[in-house]
């Protein structure tokens, strides 16, 4: 294999958690059942959300949204681990690592854009109640749903390019437990410039759904600051709770993982450190948004009968 001729790369080896046997039948264990839990439970609240006429809303629409794609999320990632493990090989094809990464990519973009979309959703119900239902149409919710679809897809391929034309050196072991973009970057021994380009996109396009939360959120406290009642200010904070425990999961995790691996360069912390955000927040969702909500323990009511 030459040095610096990403053509001869014909794949990489995911050294995952541990070369313990115990250890990686106990982690085998532990990411089937959240693979499990993650699925069925984003599952239900598609399905409630669809069967129950109460949450033909803006808000579940976006909802049911976010967890299709917390669906294909953890299914990128984790069944690929779980067949590593079972099979007892570290390895991944370059083209599989490649479009494992560039499919990430795309829906952790659209994880953050729907959460930026959900906040304006919530922005609108608290600072524009009598316009909610005008402003909040089905056209405009099936167009933000489009432009977050669209967006994230682009900036997945832009980077996905720009990592085709990164030259690999004969080391292409990634301390990782799936095809991450930070540690490929990090692998690679092209140019700085390219490398540094991939970290530029990553910053432009996150910066959007960023400032987008924060301003909504911005108005939404200034808004329930003005509400005069104990209880009217309790009632509107209240709905924006469990979108609020969200955004903090996922960008504290996400953003605490690209910074501080970019500070210490431990990979091995920081591929530890991406469960959080990867397959975590995906799985705790369902449960944040269904404990905190009697609508969708209503609606799952209904689905199961009442036996729930």
């Amino acid at each position: 294999m030459e040095p610096g001729n990403n053509t001869s790369v014909s794949e990489f080896l995911l050294q995952g958690f541990s070369e313990d046997p115990e250890l990686q039948l106990l982690i085998f264990g532990l990411f089937l059942s959240i693979y499990v839990v993650t699925v069925l439970g984003n599952l239900l609240i598609i399905l409630a959300t669809i069967s129950d006429s109460h949450l033909h809303t803006p808000m579940y629409f976006f909802l049911s949204n976010l967890s299709f794609v917390d669906i294909c999320l953890v299914s990128t990632i984790i069944p690929k681990m779980l067949v590593n493990i079972q099979t007892q090989s570290k390895v991944i094809t370059y083209a599989g690592c490649i479009t494992q990464m560039c499919f990430f990519l795309f829906f952790v973009e659209l994880d953050s854009f729907l959460l930026a979309v959900m906040a304006y959703d919530r922005f609108v119900a608290i600072c524009h109640p009598l316009h909610y239902t005008v402003i909040m149409n089905p056209q405009l919710c099936a167009l933000l749903v489009l432009v977050c679809w669209v967006l994230s897809a682009l900036h997945a391929l832009l980077q996905s390019l720009i990592v085709l034309r990164l030259s690999f050196c004969t080391h292409l072991e990634i301390p990782h437990f799936f095809c991450e973009l930070n540690q490929l970057v990090q692998l690679a021994c092209s140019t700085t410039f390219l490398r540094d380009l991939v970290y530029v996109a990553i910053v432009l396009l996150a910066t959007g759904p960023i400032t987008g939360i924060l301003y909504s959120y911005s108005k939404i406290v200034s808004s329930i600051r003005a509400i005069s009642s104990a209880r009217g200010k309790y009632k509107a904070f209240s709905t924006c709770v469990s979108h609020l425990l969200v955004v903090f999961l996922f960008y504290s995790t996400g953003l605490g993982v690209y910074l501080s691996s970019a500070a210490t360069h431990s990979s091995h912390s920081s591929s530890t450190a991406s469960v959080m955000y990867t397959v975590v927040t995906p799985m705790l969702n369902p449960f944040i948004y269904s404990l905190r909500n009697n609508d969708v323990r209503r609606a799952l009511k209904s689905l199961f009968g009442g036996k729930i």
